[in-house]
């Protein structure tokens, strides 16, 4: 029997500590998005730098996210439908290493993270699904 769509997308919210970018993803976080590309101009990091509240109430993304990114809510904003490598403009802004960015959302320090990452990265044994508890 072929799955149906809906299901099948479904399933990607059942990996733990993993947020899959999908099209549904991409329509939620768009503004969010594109506040982050404005950050490759340096007169836009310069004015986001300079007052970051009144440069996000420039874009029509929600207090929610607003909040999210005040608070650089890495995790929150992938909810929100932010992408990483978009979000990437906001480490680069705060001048963070895309490592050192990404450490925040796990429960590791930066250099915990570092070594694990070092030593291969998470083992794939482990918390597999949400709902399944496995």
């Amino acid at each position: 029997m072929k799955q149906n769509i809906h299901e099948y997308l479904a399933e990607f919210e059942d990996i733990p500590g993993t947020r899959v970018y999908t099209a549904a993803r991409a329509r939620k976080g768009y503004w969010i998005n594109q506040f982050a590309m404005s950050l490759m101009k340096a007169e836009n990091r310069t004015r986001f730098k300079a007052d970051e509240k009144a440069y996000l109430d420039e874009w029509p993304i929600s207090d929610e996210a607003k909040e999210a990114l005040l608070a650089r809510d890495y995790n929150r904003l992938l909810d929100l439908g932010g992408n990483v490598y978009f979000l990437s403009k906001l480490f680069s802004t705060d001048g963070l290493s895309f490592a050192e960015a990404v450490s925040t959302m796990t429960d590791m320090s930066f250099p915990e993270y570092q070594a694990m990452m070092a030593k291969g990265g998470r083992s794939p044994e482990g918390n597999r699904s949400i709902k399944g508890g496995y």
